[in-house]
């Protein structure tokens, strides 16, 4: 036996792993065992071709032993093994790679795509310094008569000598730390914490994963008391769920995986399960909760899909793979083509990343339309609980996501029920060619606008915007299959016959100096003051010009930092309302008292505080 030294530049990186690369040190046992499982592959590759090797593929197995007295972990398997010489170069040259070569120089063998090769760059394996003072491996390569052990204790090298091993394949035995103020590392000799972790990042490796596990049950002769069952147990479903056929897969299996999966206590809405090929070749199953999240509305809320190499878990929640729009998806990612960085936590590179996330997204768009279409009542249902996200995407990112996200958006409408754009523009009279909407804070509240009588008259449906973001959204979609949005509140709404126009305006023109003095009596709340035919049999109602309306100046103005923002108001007078003569035969004082009210009534229908409630109040009572 010959004590040897790592290189210079393996001590650093060795010192830089114990210390900075891995972000959690719990991701040593997904390493060893990523390791493990690459040695079986190997040894089940070489048997296609060679009939020497006798284990069948039901053989193959990872053992994990935990002895809490010695402090020691040992994680075996009976895949291929290493001779001396291989120890040394995999083990003795950090970043060293057996399983990168191996992919490498079996490229073109069809075989060897089959083969999950999990371990690229040949550091994984170090991540065990984190949590171990001292580390064996015993290896007996396939083919050899001789075993071999090394061992290292870190920076300060390592060992390699001839060892008695029955069996071909690798044990890997750490010596743990002891526990200090701010590490528990006796932890990890935790039955439990270790079934955990397995479940956690390797629940998917193909091989069976087993341990033996206690168990109090009760004494079947002595009632009331418990003894203690020791039995091996498999810790890992080995077959990914994502990775079956639809076909082999009932609806209970999704819902049971989902709840289990992702800690929800009612089925998914929605399951999305896909595989997709091309530029990026990956497996998906995602879901759509039924309710949000506890904390979805919350700051901590992280969105993202987990994110798996070849089965094993990269990160628990990858937010790159989600827009914000559908930021309520659970669900999961796996992939044999993302480039990893040494740790195996993050993506080396981002382009495959958008390449998959553009996929799912459109994935996503196609399976909700698809469920607008075939079941409505669950779609209604969904948009209900995460339609305000859909129409902030519309928004967001100046509308960049506008086009394939407006067939995914409901309104309510006049004509009672929900109604997409798509459908009140198939259902438009030929004679219209706007896309009339209201705003205000629920359905029934916009039912009582003055103006939606007049719209429903002339036999045009009106969509109900009663979120804040509505009037945002469709200002940023401009249009709809060439028919421009109208608010019903706006001062140029145009729904009247050229006669009607014409009768209107001579009745403006006549009543400019009454109309001129109402709009002085109520001094600069109002850019103008007008006759209208637009109200149905309502007295008043407040209209807006310009681009800012009613809903508008509401939401900017609660904006946190912001100041407060005002809409130009009209003061819209009902021409045909027996007020109009009230107001004509008015004296000065009384004037100004009668545009008080109506301006302060119009306020009220719109949804707009009084600045001076104890004045209308008053002058109420006075006129009563």
């Amino acid at each position: 036996m010959r004590k040897k030294q790592f290189k210079a530049e393996s001590k650093k990186l060795l010192d830089m792993m114990i210390n900075s690369i891995y972000t959690h040190k719990e991701i040593f046992l997904r390493e060893l065992i990523s390791n493990a499982s690459d040695a079986i592959d190997k040894l089940y590759f070489k048997s296609l071709t060679d009939d020497s090797v006798t284990l069948t593929r039901g053989d193959y197995r990872i053992n994990i032993e935990l002895d809490k007295d010695a402090r020691k972990i040992k994680i075996s398997d009976n895949g291929i093994g290493m001779t001396a010489e291989e120890l040394e170069k995999n083990l003795g040259t950090i970043a060293k790679s057996d399983s990168l070569n191996f992919k490498n120089e079996n490229s073109e063998d069809e075989n060897a795509q089959d083969i999950s090769v999990i371990g690229q760059f040949g550091v994984g394996f170090y991540s065990a310094f984190m949590v171990s003072e001292k580390i064996e491996v015993t290896s007996k390569a396939f083919g050899s008569d001789t075993a071999n052990k090394w061992v290292s204790s870190g920076v300060d090298g390592y060992t390699v000598e001839e060892c008695e091993k029955e069996n071909v394949g690798t044990d890997v035995t750490l010596y743990l730390k002891e526990d200090t103020e701010n590490e528990d590392y006796s932890q990890y000799l935790d039955q439990n914490v270790i079934s955990g972790l397995v479940k956690k990042y390797s629940d998917y490796i193909r091989y069976p994963i087993v341990m033996e596990m206690s168990h109090e049950v009760p004494d079947p002769d002595k009632e009331g008391e418990y003894i203690t069952e020791i039995a091996e147990e498999t810790l890992n479903s080995m077959v990914p769920i994502w990775r079956k056929s639809k076909s082999e897969i009932k609806a209970e299996d999704y819902n049971e995986f989902y709840k289990s999966k992702f800690y929800d206590y009612a089925d998914p809405l929605l399951v999305i399960h896909s595989k997709t090929e091309g530029q990026a070749t990956f497996d998906a199953l995602m879901f759509i909760p039924e309710n949000p999240p506890y904390d979805f509305y919350s700051k901590e809320y992280e969105k993202g899909l987990q994110l798996y190499s070849n089965g094993v878990l990269i990160t628990d929640k990858c937010a790159e793979l989600l827009p914000d729009y559908f930021s309520f998806v659970k669900g999961l990612v796996d992939s044999a083509d993302l480039s990893l960085n040494i740790s195996r936590e993050m993506l080396q590179h981002d382009h495959q990343l958008k390449i998959i996330a553009k996929a799912i997204d459109k994935k996503i768009k196609n399976e909700l339309k698809k469920l607008m279409t075939n079941d409505r009542e669950k779609y209604e249902k969904f948009f209900k609980t995460f339609g305000l996200q859909l129409k902030y995407g519309v928004y967001a990112n100046y509308g960049m996501e506008k086009d394939a996200l407006k067939d995914l958006l409901l309104f309510e409408s006049s004509n009672g029920g929900f109604a997409s754009l798509k459908e009140y523009v198939g259902r438009m009279a030929d004679s219209q060619e706007k896309i009339y909407y209201a705003c205000g804070e629920n359905a029934s509240k916009i039912s009582m606008l003055p103006q939606l009588d007049a719209v429903k008259e002339k036999g045009y449906e009106v969509l109900y915007f009663t979120d804040e973001v509505d009037e945002f959204a469709i200002q940023m979609l401009m249009e709809y299959d060439g028919k421009q949005f109208v608010n019903i509140s706006k001062d140029d709404l145009d729904i009247s016959t050229d006669a009607e126009k014409e009768a209107i305006k001579n009745k403006n023109e006549e009543s400019k100096e009454l109309l001129e003095k109402i709009k002085d009596a109520l001094d600069g709340e109002v850019t103008a003051v007008k006759l209208s035919n637009k109200l149905g049999s309502h007295p008043v109602a407040l209209s807006t010009e310009g681009y800012v309306t009613l809903e508008m100046a509401k939401v900017l103005s609660q904006m946190p930092g912001s100041e407060k923002v005002k809409a130009q108001l009209v003061l819209e007078i009902n021409s045909e309302h027996p007020i109009v003569k009230k107001l004509e035969g008015a004296g000065e004082k009384e004037l100004k008292k009668y545009a008080m009210l109506l301006y302060s009534g119009a306020r009220l229908i719109a949804g707009l505080d009084l600045e001076n409630p104890s004045e209308f109040t008053d002058a109420l009572a006075d006129m009563m």
